[in-house]
């Protein structure tokens, strides 16, 4: 069997150990006594006992902003599942002349919008979560989330609807091309 090597530090003393940490000898310290946790002032408490103090407005609008996304997201997620349909009331709306004819990239990326607007709630609402739970204001997180979502959404969208020929000879049109 080989010897093992000592750890660092492990034949050190006490008092070595305080020399070499920069810290006096113990007999130079004097013994305070330790005091209940309920007597000790609140400026001295240690970090496990001083839990952020909970702020009842920020839960409540967090949480309602997150219960609006979410009614958001099924109704919207449910509409891009029907990507052609949405983009032909949208030429319409528009008022283009012609129909929505790119149906299998409007398929294809309608269902990947409808798939990152339910990952983007879900990851909103765990970092949401996590804020509250920690005592940080968090109301912020839901807005920044439904942003982000909806750039992402937003070029899942205009990657059919830049493909169609409807609306790119309405583009053309506008433009005097």
């Amino acid at each position: 069997m080989s010897e093992q090597r000592p750890q660092y530090g492990e034949y050190a003393t006490v008092e070595e150990q305080r020399r070499l940490a920069g810290l006096p000898p113990l007999d130079a310290v004097e013994a305070v006594p330790a005091e209940p946790a309920a007597l000790r002032p609140a400026a001295t408490a240690s970090p496990e006992e001083a839990a952020p103090k909970p702020r009842s407005w920020d839960r409540l609008l967090t949480i309602a902003l997150l219960a609006y996304g979410v009614v958001n997201v099924f109704m919207t997620a449910g509409s891009y599942l029907d990507l052609p349909a949405v983009m032909n009331e949208s030429l319409q709306l528009l008022g283009v002349d012609g129909e929505f004819s790119n149906f299998a990239q409007g398929r294809l990326w309608g269902t990947i919008a409808a798939a990152v607007l339910v990952i983007g709630w879900v990851i909103t609402a765990v970092l949401s979560m996590r804020r509250l739970r920690t005592g940080k204001i968090s109301w912020w997180v839901p807005l920044v989330g439904a942003l982000a979502t909806g750039v992402v959404v937003s070029f899942c969208i205009a990657v059919p609807m830049m493909g169609d020929p409807a609306f790119l000879s309405y583009l053309e049109s506008m433009t005097g091309v």
